[in-house]
């Protein structure tokens, strides 16, 4: 049976539970709620498993917290035998508007310490997923933003692309990251 390996990126602990540095790990949620299956405590992180059309997809959200993110993505590589090619790493962006989303295959790190420290783990050559968290803050405040709530208005403007995510997810696994591409990039530009 072929395997995924999708990770969101976020960080454990309540008091991370639902910031802007934890989207990866909000579309990991509503991914899992929708196949209905849940979490599972494991070594480097928390697990769920599904399948689909005879395709395997295991869920990991990183317990390294974030800027040890590829301490687990590469252990659950090598522990499920699972080639790069099939991995998908899910990001909060700050570049990007929120509710937008960029599915990319390679490339830089773009500043993100996640996503940075995966291509020292790994290197470059893996799919990831953007979600646009927005930029509006002031000058120097970069850190309160990422680590900041969504209020409620954000999250309505979140919300559909949390679900398409779960669609780009699917494409992923069945179709592949070129048509992937194709198929949701000119979705996500706000």
């Amino acid at each position: 049976m072929d395997k995924y390996l999708i990770c969101g990126l976020g960080n454990p602990g309540a008091e991370y539970a639902g910031t802007r540095h934890n989207t990866g790990f909000m579309v990991l949620d509503a991914f899992a709620e929708a196949s209905n299956i849940h979490f599972e405590d494991k070594r480097y992180g928390f697990i769920a498993e599904t399948s689909l059309k005879g395709r395997k997809i295991i869920l990991l959200k990183p317990t390294t917290f974030m800027n040890l993110s590829g301490n687990a993505v590469r252990y659950w590589l090598t522990k499920e035998n699972i080639d790069q090619s099939r991995l998908l790493v899910i990001s909060d962006e700050l570049a990007l508007p929120l509710g937008a989303f960029r599915l990319k295959n390679g490339g830089s790190n773009g500043g993100h310490n996640g996503l940075g420290h995966i291509q020292q783990m790994i290197g470059q050559n893996y799919a990831r997923l953007r979600m646009g968290i927005g930029n509006d803050y002031p000058r120097g405040g970069q850190v309160d933003w990422v680590l900041g709530r969504y209020n409620d208005d954000e999250l309505k403007t979140l919300r559909p692309s949390l679900d398409t995510a779960g669609d780009i997810i699917k494409s992923f696994v069945l179709a592949g990251i070129d048509i992937t591409m194709n198929q949701y990039n000119k979705l996500g530009k706000k």
